[in-house]
């Protein structure tokens, strides 16, 4: 019995942490909003990036005013030179909502943790940039 009440708290913590770094944790993870919710955030918030992952030529078409483009096709594994920084809010969409998530599940795996993904441009009542 006194084996046990020692081994107690070692078991406690080795279950604590291993529920922490389970799949589908925070750890690395991205947040989904609704359209209304990113602008409340736009409006909010201060220094963040608004990402546009679709392909260029959409993207010239209209996009969302300050957004950056870095395709979702160019998101891999190399780092990316307009998201220097890995704790940066950064507010993800594409035109419908795909290719956002996509876009945010592999920058979480790149080490960015304030990632939030809110859909699509075509759910877009503001203004458009050309």
């Amino acid at each position: 019995m006194k084996k046990i009440r020692r081994l107690l708290p070692f078991i406690l913590s080795i279950m604590l942490l291993s529920a922490c770094s389970a799949p589908g944790g925070s750890a690395n993870s991205y947040r989904q909003i609704s359209m209304d919710e990113a602008v409340e955030m736009m409006r909010d918030e201060k220094n963040y990036i608004i990402l546009d992952v679709r392909r260029p030529d959409e993207y010239a078409e209209g996009h969302i005013p300050g957004a950056i483009n870095v395709p979702n096709e160019e998101i891999g594994t190399a780092e990316i030179p307009e998201l220097p920084d890995k704790t940066q809010l950064i507010l993800v969409y594409c035109r419908s909502g795909r290719r956002s998530k996509e876009a945010s599940e592999k920058l979480t795996k790149l080490g960015y943790t304030n990632i939030v993904e809110f859909g699509g441009i075509l759910d877009w009542k503001g203004e458009i940039e050309k």
